[in-house]
């Protein structure tokens, strides 16, 4: 198995570790692992330069902002050819509904994670947008209940 952390040292780790934990500047991140901001600022810019760290950004409470809908839409393609699989990728792409879509394996071709603010802007969403897609043959839509795990946190091994 491959490593993809072996460009990464322990204090590396510690630092990915830390930063998708909790919302913090450079200086606190290096009084709490022990090192000198700018050695903290040198190690995260080149984290940036390996692509280790995309971007980092603030997560929003959805129900605060309004949308009281969390749905996952199963969707699946008449047809699979290249052009009508680029189309409906360029057309979610511009769904500010869809938070993330994944081509999948399974029942479904994509499985979509949609909100909305109610029932009325669901409706409006999968009849007046999703289903105007050219090539969507089927779609199967789940309301979330509640969210039993929600994170964004990925599991950086220590040695």
């Amino acid at each position: 198995m491959e490593d993809y952390l072996a460009n990464l040292d322990q204090l590396d780790r510690v630092i990915l570790r830390e930063i998708q934990r909790e919302d913090m500047s450079q200086a606190e991140l290096a009084r709490r692992i022990s090192l000198s901001p700018a050695a903290v600022s040198t190690r995260i810019k080149r984290l940036y330069e390996l692509g280790y760290i995309r971007k980092v950004v603030a997560l929003l409470d959805r129900e605060k902002v309004g949308f009281d809908l969390l749905c996952i839409v199963g969707v699946t393609l008449e047809h699979h050819r290249s052009e009508q699989v680029q189309n409906f990728h360029s057309a979610i792409q511009q769904m500010p509904e869809v938070l993330e879509c994944y081509s999948v394996t399974g029942e479904f071709d994509y499985l979509l994670k949609v909100v909305a603010r109610n029932r009325k802007e669901l409706e409006r969403f999968l009849l007046e947008k999703l289903t105007h897609i050219p090539d969507v043959a089927r779609m199967t839509t789940s309301i979330v209940l509640s969210e039993v795990k929600n994170t964004t946190e990925l599991a950086v091994e220590l040695e």
